[in-house]
């Protein structure tokens, strides 16, 4: 009796200290995923298995129940258990990230996911990109190293590492948003800006002549041929096909099941859900997603200023910087702003590996903004 009095206050508690408008955010952004998965793409389940069933929505309802208890379980448990899990997962995550070349499955040309028994098809990027955030902040702010430089070399060091196995697979568009979120706590940790823009450059500049020179990277030299020749290659297809039906959507969109994008370009549910949503529901949905998001990191942002430790600090940041980066990513590429890159649209893709990670960083970002007692 008493025990189970003693869990209820510890469940109380938790969800008392809890920021009730940023968990609704992220409930939001999920409910309208899950909508847009069940009135927008179920139909290509009908083409490509041929069945008349919900199997997207009801797989995608899965992920997003798994997502919440993930949410939960992360943001329940105290600050100091949360660092040491996040590194030992981050480590195993690292070595699941070096296993992909040697027992990964290849689609299309990259070799990205792997296949365990226990949970197929999982992209291990995923599963290491809120921890990487993580591992960053404990290193930059490590009152043990005392020297900057030091720190600089350790974060720099982990960043490149996994950045390396990401050109492996090839995925560019990982690379660089892991990249742009080193950048980003390093920017905020007080480095020097002008030897932050040299290495800037560099990275830029090495990530290019990889693209450009290296045979294994053609690909990516050809995507980038095409993108700024919009004249010809067949690498503009999906962006072309994803631009039209932003445009044909117009403000008020085609109306719901009327859109053809899901039906032309593959993996249009992930990679192409904004400009799905948008055929079918008007740029006015798609502004309001983007209201949503915004608010999402303008709460997130207001936490940090009230923040006063310099490791949380440098984890809400850099998890609202990841997600943000990679939600401008996405709509980059479907507004041709960008080349083509395979990059989900957070909360709001349908795919497992994906829910999982935005489903941990709002666990971590809950966490860390709870009120303290």
């Amino acid at each position: 009796m008493v025990n189970n009095f003693l869990n209820f206050l510890t469940y109380y508690r938790w969800w008392k200290n809890l920021d009730k408008f940023i968990l609704t955010l992220i409930v939001l952004l999920f409910l309208i995923g899950l909508f847009f998965s069940l009135v927008s793409t179920s139909l290509i389940a009908s083409d490509k298995l041929d069945t008349n069933s919900y199997f997207f929505f009801f797989k995608h309802l899965i992920f997003v129940i798994f997502g919440l208890f993930i949410i939960f379980i992360f943001s329940y448990i105290d600050q100091k258990t949360l660092y040491n899990l996040s590194i030992l997962i981050f480590l195993i995550s690292f070595v699941l990230l070096l296993l992909v070349p040697f027992i990964g499955v290849e689609v299309k040309g990259s070799k990205r996911w792997l296949d365990l028994f226990f949970l197929p098809r999982l992209q291990p990027v995923e599963l290491v990109k809120p921890f990487f955030i993580i591992i960053l902040a404990l290193i930059i702010s490590n009152d043990k190293l005392s020297n900057f430089t030091l720190k600089f070399i350790f974060s720099f060091l982990v960043t490149s590492s996994i950045g390396m196995l990401l050109i492996l697979q090839p995925d560019l568009g990982q690379t660089l948003l892991i990249g742009f979120s080193w950048i980003t706590l390093i920017f905020i940790s007080g480095i020097n800006l002008i030897f932050l823009f040299i290495i800037t450059v560099a990275g830029l500049v090495l990530l290019t002549y990889i693209a450009l020179y290296v045979p294994k990277f053609e690909y990516i030299k050809n995507r980038l041929l095409s993108f700024f020749n919009s004249e010809g290659g067949t690498h503009n297809f999906q962006s072309d096909k994803a631009l039209d039906s932003i445009t044909s959507g117009g403000f008020f969109g085609k109306g719901v099941g009327e859109g053809i994008l899901k039906n032309r370009v593959p993996e249009a549910h992930t990679d192409y859900i904004i400009s799905v949503i948008s055929e079918e529901f008007g740029v006015l949905a798609i502004l309001l997603i983007l209201i949503l998001f915004l608010t999402f990191i303008f709460s997130i942002f207001k936490k940090v200023d009230n923040e006063q430790d310099s490791t949380a600090k440098l984890i809400l940041v850099g998890s609202a910087s990841l997600i943000l980066l990679q939600a401008i990513i996405h709509i980059g590429v479907n507004i041709r702003l960008f080349p083509t890159t395979g990059m989900t649209l957070p909360f709001l893709s349908y795919g497992g590996s994906s829910i999982i990670s935005v489903s941990i960083l709002s666990g971590i970002i809950l966490n860390l903004t709870k009120r303290k007692v």
